[in-house]
């Protein structure tokens, strides 16, 4: 390959990576409104938040779920909760096609056991999984509201692989959208590949606006947000165990 004829650096990532999000952050204000809403409006109601992606969209659901700066009535959903949860064999993580078994999203959301006002958060950045489009829809079907993290230019050019033929958007109140391009990644090379994704850093900024939003909303209403407090910072840890306690049974902090 002759790296000199195309312009794939640090710097073109930077730059292109930049654009991307300003186009996204500026495209998806009101999306970003209804889903801090929705967001409040679970905390106000004593709610949990509930985050879930397979691959590479776990670290979205980290990105919610249990971190510094976010809030506390989040609770990630996940594969390997099939084997610490919920006694599975462990070698049924050895299946790297585990997220495209629909039937496993039912394990997962019985596992989670969520309640009346809990809110979902799936992210997929294509969106047509098994799994995730089954979780949206049992998600849905038993009343809670959804937020879905996809990129609209990826999952509109995939085939649903869901029995359904629907996909994570058709089912979700309210869509972020990555901006991510089909195939996620931007930087294109000689051979008509491209290469360094972006959706996973979209959709942490679009996270962390509704994270924003929702936490104004809350100082408005006179309320407290519940928010984690780094644990390495003094005091942080057993002041976040204290308002963990709150929510005790219903949100998990493991070391996966």
């Amino acid at each position: 390959m002759e790296t000199d004829r195309v312009n794939v650096s640090a710097q073109t990532y930077a730059t292109e990576i930049m654009r991307l999000l300003g186009r996204v952050t500026e495209s998806s204000r009101t999306d970003i409104d209804a889903a801090s809403a929705l967001f409040a409006d679970c905390v106000r109601g004593n709610g949990v938040i509930h985050a879930f992606g397979t691959g590479h969209s776990q670290a979205v659901a980290l990105e919610i779920a249990g971190r510094a700066g976010g809030l506390i009535p989040t609770n990630r959903i996940c594969l390997a909760d099939l084997v610490i949860v919920g006694g599975e064999d462990p070698g049924i993580l050895d299946d790297p096609m585990l997220e495209r078994q629909a039937d496993v999203a039912g394990r997962l959301f019985d596992l989670a056991a969520p309640q009346p006002g809990d809110l979902f958060v799936i992210a997929s950045n294509a969106g047509v999984n098994g799994s995730v489009v089954e979780m949206a829809q049992r998600a849905t079907s038993a009343g809670h509201k959804l937020i879905g993290i996809t990129s609209l230019e990826h999952t509109r050019q995939s085939t649903p692989k869901h029995e359904s033929g629907k996909r994570l958007l058709d089912f979700a109140d309210v869509t972020l959208d990555t901006g991510a391009p089909y195939g996620d990644a931007i930087l294109e090379l000689p051979d008509g590949l491209t290469a360094c994704a972006v959706s996973s850093v979209t959709a942490a900024v679009l996270v962390q606006m509704v994270v924003a939003e929702t936490v104004r909303r809350l100082v408005d209403d006179g309320i407290a947000p519940p928010v984690y407090v780094s644990s390495n910072v003094p005091g942080g840890h057993d002041r976040n165990l204290g308002l963990e306690k709150e929510y005790a049974g219903r949100i998990r902090r493991m070391a996966y």
